[in-house]
């Protein structure tokens, strides 16, 4: 696996609220974007992977019909938060298999045309009633109706299993904050103090607003192809060293990382792969090798989840990981450095892909961490991709 397929063009509409625009328009201009970076043309794309589709978003036929891409291959995710790791991984092992020679890896959204998420009003709204459960444990008959409640359970575990204060929550916050005050594309940019973090509300407690991800329309595109040809495109290719998939099962939630006893099961001895992860385990490397962490953060908690998951801080550790600048630019693991979800804006994951891309080619301008070899992607739910220069 190690390097056959690298990034070599990055685009997007940037984060806010663009009531105004279509998903189409929005799509168009990121796609321009990202051909423009590659130093490609239209036609040279065959292959297709998106990630949110209709309402939305577009699913991959009107995609492809209206951006005017002609592709051989094509695929679509759920239209849920946590796919962006997994519409790149495709989009690799499509180029792999010689299913395609260049693959657009898509994603676009308007939160804005809609309703809160868990109202009646938001896509999706009907999976609350799934047999099983809604996807973030929603529990209808008990009036849960949005994911920050089974964020919040988790949370709450966490803190009373590991002795965790909510200094740990605040620090991931005003990190993301600090980041995002040198991103122009980011939502969210004045600064943020600890006293400002602890006088924000409650929205279920012990998550506060600032503990929250910001809703936002995006569009993003990331273009894949083999290194060979990659090497002879206009920009630096971003290697794809390694990945490793989602997790699964009755141990696994999507908000919360096992051992915590949330949703599925009671709880049970936790025992964290870290260092022996397959996404480290394939590249040879260790988690002290990682320049750059880049995560899912609907919650800031998850960070703290997957800083533990992956290897860089113990069980219940993480929360202390944390203080003194340590995910900061600057600090031993600088993590989200475009702001996350907390602070770019909420885009599932994509707008920390583009910024390893930028981190890794040198071009994250204030952001910028000196000699960035080597980014990862990884979330709480246990997929990961390894990139590197």
């Amino acid at each position: 696996m190690n390097s056959q397929v690298a990034v070599v063009g990055i685009g997007t509409t940037g984060f806010g609220r663009f009531a105004d625009r279509s998903a189409s328009a929005m799509v168009c201009q990121a796609l321009s974007e990202a051909l423009d970076d590659a130093g490609l043309e239209r036609g040279e794309i065959d292959g297709l992977v998106s990630q949110i589709g209709s309402p939305r978003g577009l699913d991959y036929d009107a995609l492809a019909q209206l951006t005017g891409l002609e592709v051989r291959y094509a695929s679509q995710t759920w239209d849920h938060g946590r796919f962006c790791g997994t519409v790149i991984q495709q989009g690799a092992m499509a180029l792999m298999a010689g299913l395609a020679e260049t693959v657009a890896c898509v994603a676009v959204f308007r939160n804005s045309a809609f309703t809160r998420h868990g109202t009646e009003g938001f896509p999706g709204f009907e999976e609350n009633f799934r047999e099983g459960g809604g996807p973030h444990a929603e529990t209808p008959h008990t009036g849960l109706l949005a994911p920050i409640g089974g964020a919040a359970m988790s949370t709450r575990r966490y803190m009373h299993c590991y002795g965790v204060e909510p200094e740990a929550l605040a620090a991931v916050a005003l990190a993301c904050r600090r980041h995002a005050g040198l991103n122009p594309l980011a939502a969210k940019r004045a600064p943020l103090t600890l006293d400002d973090y602890f006088a924000a509300p409650y929205i279920c407690e012990p998550l506060r607003r600032l503990d929250c991800s910001l809703p936002v329309d995006t569009a993003a595109v990331v273009i894949l192809t083999r290194t060979a040809r990659a090497e002879k495109l206009k920009q630096r290719p971003v290697h794809i060293v390694s990945f490793q998939g989602l997790s699964g099962g009755p141990n696994e939630f999507v908000f919360g990382q096992p051992g915590l006893g949330i949703n599925q099961r009671d709880s049970f001895p936790y025992a964290p792969l870290g260092g022996d992860e397959p996404v480290y385990k394939q590249a040879g490397l260790r988690p002290r090798d990682i320049d750059t962490l880049h995560c899912y953060d609907g919650f800031s908690p998850q960070v703290l989840w997957t800083l533990e998951r992956f290897g860089f801080a113990p069980p219940g550790g993480a929360g202390e990981w944390v203080q003194g600048g340590r995910i900061e630019l600057g600090g031993e693991l600088p993590v989200n450095t475009s702001g996350g979800h907390l602070s770019e804006g909420h885009s599932n994951g994509w707008g920390q892909t583009l910024e390893i891309v930028r981190q890794l080619r040198g071009d994250a301008g204030e952001r910028q961490i000196p000699g960035c070899r080597r980014g990862l992607w990884a979330t709480t739910f246990g997929d990961a991709v390894l990139y590197a220069n």
